[in-house]
Parts: structure tokens; C-alpha cells; sequence
């Protein structure tokens, strides 16, 4: 346990450092052309990005040492933002700012990559729970980890808005570099006990989708958990693509990057009660439990132009995100083998990311050109004023609201599936992974 709490520290610093870089450049972004287009574009790459390398980077940390895949990704995203720092540096500012040029797309895409490349440590944070945590603390220390998201989610949101807000791009950037390096020297120091890497048998070495895609299917029920988050992250996309507009139209971006770091302690609520309460004997059930108590707060906390209004929902919206990650999480460790859990999460992250780029890069035009327009018409406020009030920011609350209905559907149909029934038993009857090599059908190299 005491590695793992240095493990999460570790992962926790570098966290904080590109969210920090990715919350900055999003801000940024939209301050400087006040388009959703624009914003949406960001996050749709955000997520079709990881989505194409989930399964790679999964196979990479079923093939070396954890601590090698974190050091590979520490090192890769250091890179990348010192060469944005150097863009802001040696280009010009009206250079840079022009959206229509190659210069803003290029900082775009390299600190982009720099982002991505840092979600393996998040895939390999997972699989260490599995290595360093006994199978009865699991669930704890997944609310553990949701806590830890929470708390570096309110940090890097507190520092980006202050620092684009007063400071700009070229400030933020070097701290990244700076916080970055720190994180590659501390990990340095670590002793992760794994003396071999365990692999399954007859898997090949190369990234094969097909393969992740059979060893999800081997456990029963489990794709149907893979299918209801897929259609979840559909629509989250929305939240993606528009929330930070929402904000910014209500307040400074400074006011919205401390209140994102006030509200964060959502995340942090919401791991210290699975903490002490755990995720209950079905942790399928508790996941979509939670889930439609999350669609009813989407449905309500935009139905008035209220920056209170969307702080409440937001922030126990928040303490419900670590309740649904922790059971996922808890899940797959225990009904998936050891061996293969780099390449279970890295499918699971890959389609469940997935979807939701589909639906950032079509909600962007449509909020832009239609809905936002038709909301501030004269029909569109007679038409649907009585439910969404009147203000400036009433298209995306409608869009919101629109999404939250339908996952609440969803969800209610899931409970009455077949697969979740399916999943559950598979929950309760799984042997749980204590030691590494104890599957059957793996080998050590």
C-alpha cells in the first residue's frame, strides 16, 4: 500500500500538469475567438486521440514494466510542451492568434499530443491497483484514486485560469515543463515490485484489436458494460464540447478556473464516502445507479441562466463521476486476468472514448448555427421559455437538457438488460487477481 500511495502522488503531479497545459490552452482558445466551434474542435481531438491509442498504449503496459510505460509517457509529454513553449516563445503573438493560420494549429496539435500520450499513466495506475492493493481494499482505493482526480482536477483549473487570465500561454507552459520534469524525477526514485512482466498466453506482442477485443468478450457480460459507457461518453461529449462556453459566458475566466477548482472538491466528497462506505456488494448496480442520478442533475442544473445553479449540480455531479469510475474500475480488476488488463482497459477506454468525438465535433455546429440561434429568437423563447427561462446562454442549456433526457433513457433500460444481470453474476462469481502470474494461461518473461 505505501508504493501505491507513492505511485498515486506520482500520477497525481503529473495530472495536474497537463491539465493544467490542456485546461489553459481550451480557455484560451475560446477568449480569443468566443466560438463553440472552436472549443468543440478541441475537445472532439481531445477524445478521438485517446480513443485511437487506448489499445496500443494498453499493450505497452501488458509488454513492459508499469514504471517503464509511466517514465516513456513522463518523458514524451515533457517534450512536447517545451516544444510549445518554444512556439510562444519565437512566434510572434498576432502570428500565433491568427486561428486561420498554421502556427495556432500546430501549438494546438504538439500540446495536444503532450496530453495524450499522458493517459497512460492512468491505464497503468489502474493495473497497479490490481499489482499493489489486496482484492478486499480495491474498492477503496479506486475512491482513493477518484479522490485524487478530484483534488488535482481543482488545482490545475484553479492555476489555468489564473494564469491565462493574468499571465497568458508562455507562463503556463514553463510551469508545465517545470512540473513535468519534477514528476519524471521523482518517479526516477520509485520501486514499483515487479520483478516480471507477465503475459498471456498465445496473445500476440503487436497492438491487436481484435485480440482486446476477444479478451473483453471472454468474460460475460462485460461488453455490455463497455456498450452502456460507450452510449454515456456519446452524449458526455456534449458537456465537453459546451461547458466551458456555458461558464465563460457567465463569468471572468479567472472566476471559472477557481470556481472549477472549488467544485473539483466534488471528486474528492465522492472518494473519502467510498472510502469509508466501499462501492456495495454489486458494484454494477452501484454503477448505474449513480448514472441516473447524474442524468437528472444534467437535466436541471442549466434550466436557469444561474451561475449557483450550475455550481450545486456540477458539483454533486462530480462526487457522482467518482462513484461510476471507482465500480467500473473495480469491476474489470477483478473479472479480468491480470495479464491482460493493459489491453481489457486500453479496448474499454478506446470505444467508451470513442463515441464521444462523434458527437463534440457534431454538437459544435449544430449549437453554433442553429440551436443558439433559434433560442434566442422570438419563437425560440416563447417556444420553450417556460422551461429553460430567458438569457444569452439558453441554446446550450437546451442541448444539455436535451442530452440528460436521453441518458436517462439509456439508463433505465440498462437496468432492465440482460447483460447487466449477466455481468453481475460474473462480478460475484470471479476469483479475484492477488499475485501476479496466478491466472491461468499466463506466463512470466
Amino acid at each position: 500500500m505505501r508504493t501505491f500511495h507513492q505511485v498515486l502522488v506520482n500520477t497525481l503531479l503529473a495530472n495536474v500538469t497537463t491539465g493544467m497545459v490542456w485546461f489553459g490552452l481550451v480557455f484560451w482558445a475560446y477568449l480569443e475567438t468566443r466560438s463553440v466551434l472552436v472549443t468543440s474542435v478541441l475537445g472532439g481531438s481531445y477524445m478521438l486521440l485517446i480513443a485511437l491509442a487506448s489499445v496500443p498504449f494498453g499493450t505497452l503496459i501488458d509488454r513492459v514494466r508499469k514504471k517503464t510505460a509511466m517514465t516513456v509517457a513522463t518523458v514524451a509529454t515533457g517534450v512536447a510542451f517545451a516544444a510549445g513553449l518554444v512556439l510562444v516563445l519565437l512566434v510572434p503573438s498576432d502570428v500565433l492568434l491568427d486561428m486561420g493560420g498554421p502556427a495556432f494549429w500546430v501549438l494546438v496539435v504538439v500540446l495536444l499530443c503532450g496530453t495524450v500520450v499522458e493517459s497512460i499513466r492512468g491505464l497503468a495506475l489502474a493495473t497497479c491497483v490490481t499489482m499493489l492493493v489486496p482484492a478486499d481494499d480495491r474498492p477503496r482505493a479506486n475512491g482513493l484514486v477518484g479522490m485524487t482526480q478530484g483534488v488535482g482536477l481543482a488545482v490545475n483549473s484553479v492555476v489555468s485560469g489564473l494564469a491565462v487570465g493574468y499571465l497568458g500561454m508562455g507562463w503556463l507552459l514553463a510551469a508545465g515543463v517545470v512540473l513535468i520534469a519534477l514528476s519524471g524525477l521523482h518517479l526516477a526514485t520509485l520501486r514499483i515490485p515487479e520483478p516480471e512482466v507477465v503475459h498471456a498466453e498465445g496473445v500476440p506482442a503487436k497492438v491487436d484489436f481484435v485480440a482486446a477485443f476477444r479478451m473483453a468478450g471472454a468474460v460475460p457480460g462485460l461488453l455490455g458494460l463497455i456498450v452502456f459507457s460507450t452510449l454515456n461518453n456519446l452524449l458526455g461529449g456534449v458537456y465537453m464540447s459546451l461547458m466551458d462556453p456555458y461558464g465563460l459566458e457567465l463569468v471572468s475566466v479567472q472566476a471559472w478556473g477557481l470556481l472549477w477548482g472549488g467544485l473539483s472538491m466534488g471528486f474528492i466528497v465522492g472518494g473519502a464516502i467510498i472510502q469509508r462506505t466501499g462501492l456495495g456488494a454489486n458494484p454494477v448496480r452501484t454503477l448505474l445507479a449513480v448514472n441516473v442520478a447524474m442524468w437528472m442533475l444534467g437535466a436541471t442544473m442549466t434550466i436557469r441562466e444561474s451561475i449557483v445553479l450550475l455550481s450545486i449540480g456540477i458539483f454533486f455531479y462530480m462526487a457522482l463521476i467518482t462513484y461510476a469510475e471507482a465500480s467500473e474500475q473495480t469491476v474489470l480488476q477483478k473479472v479480468v486476468p491480470f495479464a491482460q488488463q493493459g489491453r481489457v482497459f486500453g479496448f474499454a477506454q478506446a470505444v467508451e472514448l470513442g463515441a464521444a468525438p462523434l458527437s463534440t465535433f457534431l454538437v459544435g455546429p449544430l449549437a453554433e448555427f442553429w440551436i443558439i440561434p433559434f433560442m434566442e429568437s422570438d419563437e425560440g423563447r416563447r417556444s420553450l421559455g417556460w422551461l429553460l427561462g430567458e438569457g444569452t446562454t439558453r441554446g446550450i442549456a437546451l442541448v444539455f437538457v436535451i442530452a440528460s433526457v436521453v441518458g436517462l433513457g439509456l439508463t433505465i433500460l440498462a437496468f432492465c438488460s440482460r447483460p447487466y444481470r449477466v455481468l453481475s453474476r460474473t462480478y460475484d462469481a470471479a476469483t479475484v487477481n492477488e499475485v501476479i502470474g496466478e491466472d491461468a494461461g499466463t506466463r512470466p518473461e
